[in-house]
């Protein structure tokens, strides 16, 4: 019998798979702007899986809110 494994990646590679700091996805995380697939405890402490659909949603949401070094990007002008 076979038995089906589906890849995950930790925050860490997610993190760094999508171009931001690690510290960046748990800040999206606890504002609740970005949600990983599994969330697993250990030892009172989450651990998040995020499958590679995830890492393209991150993707989709830092190219459309996030600017290194400078905070959010602005509103656009009406």
């Amino acid at each position: 019998m076979s038995v089906s494994v589906m890849k995950t990646h930790s925050t860490k590679e997610t993190a760094r798979l999508v171009g931001v700091h690690y510290i960046t996805l748990h800040h999206w995380i606890a504002a609740g702007k970005v949600k990983p697939s599994q969330g697993i405890r250990m030892n009172d402490h989450m651990i998040w899986r995020w499958t590679d659909s995830d890492v393209e949603r991150i993707r989709k949401y830092k190219q459309k809110n996030y600017r290194k070094g400078r905070g959010r990007k602005p509103k656009p002008k009406r």
